[in-house]
């Protein structure tokens, strides 16, 4: 536990994926802060993208995982793609970024895509510092959608508690 989550609810998830016959999974992390749980937990293995867009961990929690030239060893060389933006990022920049993350799914051909979603990323949090605006979480998981592939989308963070409810709508009409 490093201070967010007590289970991590997305590698069980993959976990049970991969037992259940899955060949691969995707994990695409959208959430403000870094998924370093996750990342450790699949660090070594190649059966498990990790693809993590978050706040750069030089100025931001978790400040030790996170950084781009984390990339996975061993078997899992390669499988853990670690995309840090700097505290004001808003959509353009953020777009563009999740481009390049969404790039890389299809080239390992999950038969899952796991979506941790947080919105934290939301302009009016309280404790993260991107500038997300509600109805540009639509177009979030619409780019998500387009990769056409089984997705299981589980709720992180967010604590701008009067918009949450607002911030995954968008998301979930989205996609």
């Amino acid at each position: 536990m490093g201070g967010y989550s007590y289970l991590n609810t997305v590698a069980i998830c993959a976990e049970r994926a991969l037992a259940r016959g899955a060949g691969r999974v995707a994990i695409l992390d959208v959430d403000y802060h870094h998924g370093n749980g996750t990342q450790d937990i699949f660090y070594e293995r190649a059966e498990v993208l990790t693809l993590s867009l978050h706040a750069d961990p030089s100025t931001d929690y978790p400040f030790y995982w996170g950084h781009a030239d984390e990339t996975g060893t061993g078997p899992g060389a390669g499988a853990a793609l670690n995309l840090p933006m700097p505290r004001g990022t808003g959509w353009a920049d953020y777009r563009a970024t999740l481009t390049e993350a969404i790039g890389r799914g299809p080239a390992i051909a999950p038969d899952l895509l796991i979506v941790p979603f947080g919105a934290e990323t939301y302009a009016g949090d309280p404790i993260s510092f991107f500038e997300i605006e509600s109805a540009e979480y639509s177009e979030m998981a619409t780019m998500i959608a387009a990769l056409d592939l089984p997705t299981l989308i589980c709720m992180e963070g967010g604590y701008a508690i009067e918009a949450l409810g607002d911030n995954v709508a968008a998301f979930l009409a989205g996609f």
